[in-house]
């Protein structure tokens, strides 16, 4: 049975979003604090993760950080807040989704399909990857290679990467990125987009890529560009 991590310091949330779990075939492991969260996610498999914004010893922000920086498990931040600034560091620190209390059970488990169905790939399409110049990236195991150097990257920077290197030249506006990777049911605002195209470009500059770039077309969108498109 998949396991699910729940990360809440309310106990009688942590128990109806484990009733919920199991109703959708998930074995639920609950932590109470950021510390063990942390501490579970290491010793354990969890195909994705609830993680609560406020909670002792770790915040939601800090725990998704640091699993962002070895891992690209699907993670739905959960808030009794709903400010956009709140929402919009979530996304831009790593999360897959974003939901505000109160909620129904029946929400959160909609948005675990909708976020794991969106990371659903054919296995043969990931196992071979695509290659473009001294740039490899394989979706199945969520790998990224400039000049054999590898670029750690969350699920949606991946996501974009891999959808503008498969489209090569292609325009992709943020509502069609939005749709592609977030899903018709995403209520946020669509600049979460231009927040993961800059995190991206960042990370991708740590390594030299002169003959490729993620281009901005001004009023349009964005474009995964060769410098030779014979390469």
């Amino acid at each position: 049975m998949d396991k699910i991590l729940i990360a809440d310091d309310n106990m009688q949330i942590t128990k109806i979003l484990s009733e919920f779990a199991r109703k959708e075939g998930f074995e639920p492991v609950v932590a109470y604090n950021g510390e063990e969260t942390v501490q579970y996610f290491k010793n354990e498999h969890f195909e994705i993760i609830l993680l609560d914004v406020m909670m002792p010893k770790k915040d939601g922000f800090e725990v998704c950080r640091e699993i962002r920086k070895i891992s690209n498990i699907p993670i739905i931040m959960i808030t009794a807040r709903g400010e956009d600034f709140e929402r919009i560091m979530g996304l831009d620190i790593g999360a897959d989704d974003y939901i505000v209390k109160p909620f129904s059970g029946e929400e959160v488990m909609a948005r675990i399909r909708a976020v794991l169905r969106r990371i659903e790939r054919k296995p043969q399409e990931d196992a071979e990857g695509i290659s473009y110049d001294n740039l490899t990236v394989c979706l199945e195991k969520g790998l990224v290679l400039i000049d054999g150097k590898q670029i750690i990257l969350t699920k949606k920077e991946l996501g974009i990467l891999w959808l503008l290197l498969e489209n090569k030249e292609k325009i992709f506006s943020r509502d069609n990125l939005l749709d592609s990777l977030w899903g018709y049911d995403y209520y946020g605002d669509n600049r979460t987009v231009d927040s993961h195209i800059k995190r991206l470009r960042a990370k991708l500059d740590i390594a030299p890529h002169p003959n490729w770039q993620i281009k901005t077309i001004w009023g349009m969108g964005y474009k995964f560009e060769g410098v030779n498109s014979e390469i």
